[in-house]
């Protein structure tokens, strides 16, 4: 099994329900592509380094997630990537 840090942020114009929303959206993607959500942090709306799609503040989420194949995490990327919500995205593989 592969442990990934996602990291994403969402756009910070949203009412604070639809931010959620978007959230579990995300874990779900992970979720129904048999990826494991180990954690899910919310780590709050803070300033950005530089202006993103005009956006200079963000929401921030980190999930933790463990799967058997990249199945679930190029689905994600590709998703995150379409979404309007989703101003930027990282993921990182972790070395065990």
């Amino acid at each position: 099994m592969r442990k990934y840090e996602i990291m994403f942020i969402v756009r910070p114009d949203l009412e604070e329900a639809n931010i959620k929303e978007v959230a579990n959206k995300m874990s779900a993607i992970l979720s129904d592509a048999q990826a494991k959500v180990l954690e899910m942090k919310e780590m709050g709306q803070r300033d950005l380094a530089y202006e993103i799609k005009k956006y200079h503040k963000g929401y921030y989420f980190l999930i933790t997630v463990e799967a058997t194949t990249d199945a679930a995490i190029k689905e994600f990327d590709r998703l995150a990537l379409i979404s309007e919500d989703v101003i930027r995205h990282l993921i990182v593989r972790i070395d065990n």
